[in-house]
């Protein structure tokens, strides 16, 4: 599933192609994705305006000068694909349709954005702008860890009493919105910290790590495009290439890339999901 970097780099992607603009004609080609399309959503996006294009967690949220927003969740094989429009010397046709187009957007500029889904996972919804922070697909929701209010101090608050693994904790979107498997993984090789840690024993030295950390790998993965391993695309169909700079997720039996290690990186579950770490740097 795409993670905090993935959602980031569509956003920025689409930018040039709808803010500000009008959409001319919205198409909305099935009832449902993982849950079903709001009453009269192609009509409601027709000839309305984007205000703005933000993003919460995973999620989308493109406002409308209407007074409702459209939150967009790419689920496990979303793919918001732009052709039609002009950037530079760059000009993409309009590709012919796909099986999978379930929404597409035809934008007064003549750029097209085409929403493409081939697992169905995704799911879009309209709530007034005003009160779309209490969606039920947001109101739970922590702090955004780019953000001024994630910081060393709340990450104390949040984590005391945590008898759950911190690699648990970290994926809890309650304690920080965004953040995935693979970014997590990352997180803690680099601030060596041990998976399977209790999330309560940390110390503060470790979150003082762990913090910083955070925005560091998220700064690098979004700089990079993203982490493309298998449906992940950018809005130009380009992969994102932060998977080339992993140092432990999917490398289970290689070697650890820290310079003085010799230890082998393994892999373990932890509540369904694979974690990969170096059982000698982190300890």
């Amino acid at each position: 599933m795409p993670e905090l970097p993935e959602v980031e780099t569509v956003r920025r992607g689409l930018m040039p192609a709808i803010l500000g603009q009008i959409i001319f004609r919205a198409e909305v080609n099935r009832p449902d994705l993982r849950w079903p399309f709001p009453k009269n959503m192609a009509k409601r996006l027709t000839g309305a305006r984007v205000t703005a294009l933000r993003r919460r967690s995973k999620y989308i949220l493109m406002d409308l000068d209407r007074g409702e927003t459209l939150i967009i969740h790419l689920g496990m094989s979303g793919r918001m694909l732009i052709s039609g429009l002009k950037l530079g010397n760059f000009f993409t046709e309009h590709p012919a349709a796909e099986k999978h187009d379930h929404v597409v957007f035809q934008m007064e500029n003549g750029a097209r954005v085409t929403f493409n889904d081939a697992r169905r996972f995704g799911a879009m919804d309209l709530a007034t702008t005003a009160e779309v922070e209490s969606h039920k697909f947001l109101t739970s929701l922590g702090p955004e860890p780019l953000g001024n209010s994630f910081n060393e101090s709340y990450l104390k608050g949040a984590l005391t009493g945590k008898n759950s693994p911190i690699k648990t904790a970290l994926l809890d979107q309650r304690i920080i919105a965004g953040l995935g498997n693979i970014y997590v993984c990352e997180v803690l090789y680099r601030s060596k910290v041990l998976p399977t840690q209790k999330a309560a024993t940390l110390s503060k030295l470790a979150i003082g790590k762990i913090v910083p950390t955070i925005r560091e790998v998220l700064e690098e993965a979004i700089s990079a495009g993203g982490s493309s391993l298998k449906d992940f695309r950018q809005t130009g169909g380009e992969l994102g290439y932060f998977q080339h700079s992993f140092q432990v997720y999917g490398r289970e039996g290689e070697t650890c890339k820290e310079k003085a290690c010799k230890g082998t990186i393994k892999r373990i579950t932890q509540s369904g999901r694979s974690s990969f770490f170096c059982p000698q740097c982190q300890r």
